[in-house]
């Protein structure tokens, strides 16, 4: 018994260190989204993340066989929604996704990988709080087999080729800039005015 009594009061001890070394952090340097954030504070995220979704949707395998059809479809809807903030390729090297906190992960690693598809599924349904990953779930049947389709392709990632990444750049969605700059494109193919004068220069 005593020891039990011990073995929590130094768990008491380390959860109170560890809230006052986060908190002297976050006054030190406030709500910037700039850093990275601590190993101890990803970790804790992660284990939260974890239990927050319950064991049997964390069980639950992809009701989906894995096609190429399936993967085009996931690619496109990937392009459309996901790569503003985790790139094309799943690296997260994007404004936005650096922009984040925490930044979006490198989904070809082990920290998305060694997820189950139950997990994946969820968060891809349900969102993440805190994060910047909104939840795409709308409950539909249509919805649900997008999502799995997108299970499939995460798992893909690794895997993808340069071809690929290109076919998906192509499917972004365009700024205003980017359709202003396929307008002077087309304009000059057409035979308008010189469009080499008033395309926006890129930095």
């Amino acid at each position: 018994m005593r020891r039990t009594v011990r073995i929590g009061l130094v768990l008491v001890g380390l959860t109170l260190a560890g809230g006052l070394f986060l908190l002297e952090d976050f006054i030190t340097h406030g709500v910037s989204t700039r850093r990275r954030p601590l190993a101890v504070e990803a970790f804790v995220a992660r284990r939260l993340r974890h239990l927050a979704i319950p064991r049997a949707a964390r069980k639950r395998f992809n009701p989906l066989a894995r096609t190429q059809e399936g993967l085009a479809q996931a690619r496109v809807h990937f392009a459309d929604h996901c790569a503003s903030c985790h790139g094309n390729d799943g690296k997260g090297e994007t404004p936005i996704g650096q922009g984040l906190y925490p930044k979006a992960p490198d989904m070809r690693l082990a920290e998305t990988q060694g997820l189950s598809d139950g997990e994946l599924f969820s968060i891809i349904q349900n969102g993440v709080r805190f994060t910047g990953m909104p939840a795409w779930g709308s409950g539909s049947a249509e919805d649900e087999k997008d999502s799995w389709n997108l299970v499939h392709f995460i798992r893909h990632l690794p895997e993808q080729t340069p071809e690929e990444v290109e076919e998906m750049r192509q499917m972004n969605p365009k700024t205003p800039e980017d359709l202003r700059e396929e307008d002077e494109i087309r304009k000059f193919l057409e035979g308008g005015e010189d469009a080499s004068t008033n395309l926006p220069v890129k930095h």
